[in-house]
């Protein structure tokens, strides 16, 4: 009888504060999970694209283009409206299509600005009028297997689909054709369907541990992510400031992650750079550019996007325990990109392009039209445009297209056809099995991508 007291009073006691059984349930139910779900749902967007694909005659075994739907996921890595992807869910869509949906359900056109199709990842901008949430970055340096996990993505067009799992395996190899592998992936159990590709892989502390790539067709429940350690360097590299803002600062970075710490520490800097002007040495930790708080490079390159030549920065850095302050001055990028000293030719013609460019590359040129010329200067001295693609070529694996400006190969400029064999000849040296390449593309812009040479 008194127990029986006691739960009744202590009934009347919960009501009397305004905690009734449901609120008691719902505190209940709000599990780690729940929480990191509601913290990173801004962050990830969905990405709608059409493509043209081939389309078979049944009756007279003819191909006929058809435009498709595809469907990725995408997460918002700087407030302005750049976001990180995976290149396949881009791939030779048709860019009038490219539509990015917010959490909130408004919807933007957007642009591919950069690229990495041997890494798989693709940088896409939004115009926006207000600030956009950015992913909270975790590191992969102490994923633990087992450890829960979840992916958020447009799971079959199904838009901010939550699923969850544990860390299955770590360090995995995958090939999933005859152009395309990944190397060192974390393999979930968290359901990844048609649709995630791009999207983040979140631990219980609300951090991305990866982006979703890829899943093991006919299996269930083997899906793969791209640990975020190795999506940040390759997001520095594609959000460069000397190639997409012409400007440049001079620092050379290395990233440090782990369980315990993750900072950014200089190198070196150039001599006779904003970098050494400003005072810079190899040790200092940068630790926040105006007002973003530095990480790894990705986050110095995404603060200094878009700032304009001659404009002051103040940088905070810890240089031997101590903090100090330094002032960075951008400036406006030189045509100093290396040209080859091999023999130029007065024009370049599709008929007379090097067999060997063909053989080895599946590229045709020609030279540009002063028209051409005028898009990519004063940040370019000129580049050859492409007016064919060999198919199954590296230039096809690279996803460069007919009518793209080419303006280099690795750090050589590309003006003249002798450019691309002096490179090629470099490379014919090296154990480097691909070359960066860099092309103006009408709509899209300056885009940056990876070029795999034949053994």
């Amino acid at each position: 009888m008194t127990k029986r007291i006691f739960e009744v009073s202590l009934i009347a006691l919960l009501l009397s504060v305004g905690i009734g059984p449901f609120a008691w349930c719902s505190e209940c139910r709000t599990t780690p999970l729940v929480r990191a779900v509601s913290a990173v749902q801004p962050s990830v967007v969905n990405i709608h694209t059409r493509k043209l694909a081939d389309q078979t005659n049944a009756l007279f075994a003819a191909a006929k283009p058809r435009k498709v739907s595809g469907m990725g996921t995408g997460v918002v890595i700087d407030e302005r409206g750049y976001i990180v992807t995976n290149h396949h869910v881009v791939d030779q869509v048709d860019e009038s299509s490219l539509r990015v949906t917010l959490h909130d359900g408004s919807t933007y056109q957007a642009k591919v600005i950069s690229y990495d199709s041997g890494r798989d990842l693709a940088i896409l901008k939004i115009q926006v009028k207000h600030s956009l949430t950015v992913m909270p970055m975790g590191t992969s340096s102490d994923v633990m297997l087992g450890e829960t996990v979840f992916a958020i993505g447009n799971a079959f067009g199904y838009e901010h689909s939550v699923t969850s799992g544990i860390v299955s395996a770590l360090s995995r190899d995958v090939d999933v054709n005859e152009t395309q592998s990944y190397e060192d992936l974390i393999q979930t159990d968290a359901s990844i369907n048609p649709g995630n590709s791009g999207g983040p892989l979140i631990n219980l502390d609300g951090k991305v541990i990866g982006i979703n790539v890829a899943i093991r067709a006919g299996a269930q429940r083997i899906g793969f992510a791209i640990p975020i350690d190795a999506v940040r360097v390759t997001i520095a590299r594609l959000l460069d400031i000397e190639r997409l803002s012409y400007t440049v600062h001079g620092i050379r970075t290395r990233d440090v992650k782990s369980a315990d710490d993750c900072y950014l520490v200089v190198e070196s800097a150039a001599s006779e750079s904003p970098a050494g002007t400003a005072g810079f040495e190899t040790g200092d930790i940068i630790r926040e550019t105006g007002s973003i708080r530095i990480v790894d490079g990705a986050d110095l390159e995404r603060s200094l996007l878009g700032r304009r030549a001659g404009e002051a920065i103040s940088v905070e850095i810890t240089r031997g325990g101590e903090q100090r302050s330094l002032t960075l001055t951008l400036v406006k990028r030189q045509h100093d990109v290396k040209v080859s000293p091999a023999t130029k030719t007065a024009s370049v013609d599709s008929a007379a392009t090097p067999s060997r460019l063909w053989k080895e590359v599946g590229l045709s040129i020609a030279s540009v039209t002063e028209r051409e010329r005028a898009m990519v200067a004063p940040a370019y001295n000129g580049a050859l445009r492409v007016t064919a693609v060999r198919s199954n070529s590296p230039a096809s694996a690279g996803r460069i297209r007919p009518g793209d400006l080419l303006l280099g190969l690795h750090e050589w400029e590309t003006i003249e056809a002798d450019d691309i064999e002096y490179v090629l000849d470099q490379f014919d040296a090296t154990s480097s099995r691909s070359v960066e390449f860099y092309i103006f593309r009408v709509g899209s812009g300056v885009m940056i991508g990876r070029l795999p040479l034949p053994d």
